[in-house]
């Protein structure tokens, strides 16, 4: 894969990849990468690229300048009151992604990507901002970060995904309350209730980090273990799970990548992937 190579998503999304990493960044730091519409299509058509890209191994995900994601840009929600009087109908958004409507794919089609997506958050990441943080596999999170379900501060609960995801990582109880309160709550905190991976002083290095480290493993034992806890994440039962594993490792064995894996630890050196 060359490195460097630049992939464009309009004003709001910049990507690199290099190494097989894909580095990818909101570049609306003026405006705390707030998530207005041309966001959202940012997002998918950044996420949607990289469910293509070949020989990719891993992704990060960051913000630019002062944060995260600040969440939901205000002029959504001054288009928000002008739809008063709308019937409900009106006011859904079409599932064009599957089951999903767009902003709820934005964040859905980071857990798409068939490699791990690492979320480097550092600032602030509210409401939608830090629903989007959900999306990924996982979540290299400043101390200091700023974090809140801050949805229901504006009249309006979670809806980007973010009750179908949190489900899978805190308990029901831990999860209201932060719904019903919307207070802010810090990296530490998050840490605690087992939303943030670990905690950083520099997200995104430390994610680029963990992200080029991923990227020296097999890519096809990697993308099949995305694929097993995929498969847990959506509720698979016991007997489908035990399958699950013995089918990806039956595939495994045997195949170019993994005899690989064995020579180049008896060897001592670098491995070399087949694509």
């Amino acid at each position: 894969m060359d490195k460097g190579h630049l992939v464009g998503a309009g004003d709001r999304v910049k990507i690199s990849i290099e190494d097989g990493v894909a580095d990818v960044v909101m570049i609306r730091g003026e405006k705390m990468n707030a998530l207005d519409q041309a966001m959202f299509d940012a997002l998918i058509e950044a996420g949607e690229h990289l469910c293509q890209v070949p020989d990719l191994r891993a992704v990060v995900l960051s913000g630019e300048g002062k944060a995260f994601c600040a969440g939901l840009d205000m002029g959504r929600f001054q288009g928000m009151a002008s739809a008063q009087g709308q019937s409900h109908e009106l006011r859904l958004m079409p599932r064009v992604y599957g089951h999903a409507n767009a902003p709820q794919h934005a964040v859905l089609v980071w857990r798409k990507i068939p490699v791990p997506v690492i979320a480097a958050v550092h600032g602030v990441a509210l409401g939608g901002g830090f629903q989007l943080m959900l999306g990924a596999d996982m979540r290299f999170v400043e101390v200091q970060t700023k974090l809140s379900i801050m949805e229901i501060k504006w009249g309006l609960v979670p809806d980007m995904g973010g009750v179908a995801l949190m489900r899978r990582l805190m308990r029901s109880d831990q999860i209201r309350e932060l719904t019903y309160s919307g207070r802010i709550f810090s990296g530490q905190e998050a840490h605690a209730l087992g939303l943030a991976t670990r905690l950083c002083d520099d997200p995104r290095s430390e994610a680029l980090a963990m992200a080029h480290e991923i990227a020296l493993r097999s890519p096809d034992a990697i993308r099949a273990a995305k694929r097993l806890y995929a498969l847990a994440d959506d509720g698979a039962s016991e007997a489908e799970l035990l399958l699950a594993e013995s089918r990806e490792q039956a595939a495994l064995l045997g195949a170019p990548n993994q005899v690989e894996s064995v020579r180049a630890n008896l060897e001592k050196r670098k491995p070399v992937w087949c694509s």
